[in-house]
């Protein structure tokens, strides 16, 4: 399975995600960094990509989610959130859509591991059971 998409002038995804991390320098780039770790844990086989100007993008058999950062938050945007139960109630961002969901995380709070990597393999799980029909 690939595990990086490229982008702008062939540069692996993972080098700009990288580069990302390193250019904000401050919370945010740990932040994302932190998000990025556990993604990669709850799923060994996930595909990073760089879409959108600039957007780092994790895929399992689609979208699972993207990492944004702004100027007071790093957001986690899963695709399909509207579809995945959350017991630990992570999302916090938009929730009033039919479709996707969202975890924004500000300076100095923490996240839940198990319950992200948890919501992570149920977008996994989510997505290949898409693929199947």
């Amino acid at each position: 399975m690939k595990k990086s998409g490229a982008e702008e002038g062939g540069v692996p995804a993972s080098r700009l995600i990288d580069e990302r991390i390193r250019g904000l320098g401050d919370w945010r780039g740990e932040m994302l960094a932190q998000l990025r770790a556990l993604v990669k844990e709850a799923d060994p086989e996930v595909i990073e990509e760089w879409k959108w100007r600039g957007v780092p993008v994790w895929s399992h058999d689609g979208i699972i989610c993207t990492g944004e950062t702004y100027k007071s938050i790093v957001k986690l945007t899963f695709a399909k959130g509207a579809s995945l139960d959350d017991p630990a109630g992570l999302f916090n961002s938009s929730l009033e859509g039919n479709t996707r969901r969202a975890i924004d995380v500000r300076e100095g709070e923490g996240i839940d591991a198990g319950a992200l990597k948890a919501l992570i393999r149920a977008a996994v799980a989510l997505n290949r059971s898409k693929g199947r029909r």
